[in-house]
């Protein structure tokens, strides 16, 4: 079963709230034809592989530490830090700490 996207004006709770750091988790919080928000939990260690997304996105770090490799470098984000990428832009996430992020992607 699909969980239910946030609707215009509804309330989004982004932090870990009752979920745990036992596994890697995404949950969509709203989608629209030109957006996506997504709450990520990373669980200190574990990893996200190299992809890459079409469209636009930011990466904001909302707590723990993670580390993302991009452009051939390890760009390390703290809590309230952000990560721009363009489109197409080939990434990799490591949580350094047990984290909670929000990805914002622009739909193409």
């Amino acid at each position: 079963m699909a969980l239910p996207h946030a609707a215009s004006g509804d309330v989004i709770t982004v932090g870990r709230g009752a979920q745990d750091f036992s596994q890697f988790s995404a949950h969509a919080l709203a989608k629209t034809k030109e957006l996506e928000l997504v709450r990520l939990i990373l669980p200190k260690g574990k990893s996200m592989p190299e992809h890459h997304v079409p469209g636009e996105l930011t990466l904001l770090c909302l707590e723990g530490k993670i580390v993302v490799d991009v452009h051939g470098k390890e760009r390390t984000l703290h809590a309230g830090e952000m990560l721009y990428l363009f489109g197409g832009q080939a990434h990799a996430l490591r949580a350094e700490q047990d984290a909670v992020a929000l990805l914002t992607i622009l739909l193409v």
